[in-house]
Parts: structure tokens; C-alpha cells; sequence
């Protein structure tokens, strides 16, 4: 496969061919999965599976935007609204963290970086299913706090974007590294509970 086309093309066995990707994806990664092996899962033909995605990084990127999002409205339905704003947080953080320490999320992040500068729609399509969903969720989490007066944020872009940096920690960047391939929960819980305690001592009124 060459270079992502501007858009995808959907048809009848669309999400079939995602479904068959996710699970290719998800099993063997980006780079040790074929076309071959991606069509033989969604029981496509690679004419089939050409003829949605002309290019495996776009293919790539569009099962990742369908995770995202799923993971976001997921953890959107647990997280709720009218709990102690730590509680409400916590959660959040545990999640984002979980999803930049797993090998899916990882490669995301590495796909991107590798590949955005030789195909800038490829970087805008991860980047509107990462760091842009996760500003829009955070948002949206953190409005009713900041209209019941317990959080002030006058800048609400630029507070939902610090809470995902606040989430990797050293921890994210050692994992890309392969200096920290199997994090336990305590380093874990080291980087949910800082996050969510320095984004506190900011934020709360």
C-alpha cells in the first residue's frame, strides 16, 4: 500500500473490514500485519479491502479513531457526573494512562510520529482521535465543576490539554523507550494520583 488517500471510501463490507483490521491490529500490531492476513480475518477479498483503503496507514488510523472513541464514551458512561471532582478525575486519569501504556495506544503514538511528516493527513486523522478527543471529553467532564464553582478554569482548551500531559508522566516516555515494559500499579497510581493532585492545586477555587 503508498500513501494515504485524502478520504476513505465506505461500502457494504466497510465494517467488516474494520472489525477484521481491529482484530489483526489488536493480535499483531502495525507492522506485522498484512493486507493478506487483514483481508483473510474480515473474509474480504484485498480488491475489497483496497478499494476502502488504498493505504494500511490509513487503514491503521481509522481503527484507532474507532478505539479512541469508543474508550472515550466508555469511560464518559463510568465516570457519570455529580461525584467528588477527585473521584471524577482519578477515573479519568487511570484510563488515559492505561490507554498511552498499552501496546495499542503505544502504537498509535509511534505510527504518527514516524509517519505524519511524510503524510500530514495521517498526523491530523491520529491527532483528532488522541489529544483533540481527549481536550473535547475532558471538557465536557469539567464544565458542570467549573459552573458549580468548584473548579476555575478560564481557559478550558488549554486545562483539558495540561490534564493529558499530567497523565503520562516519565512513565508514558520510558515505556516507548523500553525502559519500563511492565508497569505495576503502583507506578501506575504514582502518575494517576500526581496528575490529578497537580491539576487540583491549579484548578480548584
Amino acid at each position: 500500500m503508498s500513501a494515504p488517500a485524502a478520504e476513505i471510501k465506505k461500502g457494504r463490507k466497510f465494517d467488516q473490514v474494520l472489525d477484521g483490521a481491529r482484530a489483526v491490529f489488536m493480535r499483531d500490531g502495525f507492522e506485522g500485519a498484512s493486507v493478506d492476513e487483514i483481508a483473510r480475518e474480515a473474509q474480504v477479498s484485498k480488491a475489497t479491502l483496497y478499494s476502502y483503503f488504498p493505504d494500511k496507514r490509513l487503514l491503521f488510523s481509522e481503527v484507532a479513531r474507532i478505539e479512541c472513541n469508543r474508550q472515550a464514551e466508555e469511560a464518559i458512561e463510568v465516570i457519570g457526573s455529580g461525584a467528588p471532582i477527585e473521584e471524577v478525575l482519578h477515573e479519568a486519569a487511570s484510563r488515559i494512562v492505561r490507554f498511552f501504556l498499552s501496546d495499542f495506544g503505544q502504537q498509535v503514538f509511534r505510527i504518527c510520529v514516524a509517519e505524519s511528516h511524510r503524510f500530514p493527513e495521517l498526523g491530523r486523522r491520529f491527532y483528532a482521535s488522541g489529544p483533540a478527543l481527549v481536550r473535547e471529553r475532558m471538557s465536557k467532564v469539567l464544565a458542570p465543576y467549573v459552573a458549580a464553582g468548584i473548579l476555575r478554569i478560564d481557559d478550558m482548551d488549554l486545562a483539558a490539554n495540561q490534564f493529558g500531559e499530567l497523565c503520562k508522566g516519565d512513565l508514558f516516555v520510558r515505556s516507548l523507550c523500553g525502559m519500563c515494559d511492565n508497569p505495576t500499579e503502583a507506578d501506575i497510581e504514582r502518575v494517576v494520583n500526581g496528575a490529578v493532585e497537580m491539576f487540583l492545586a491549579r484548578y480548584r477555587t
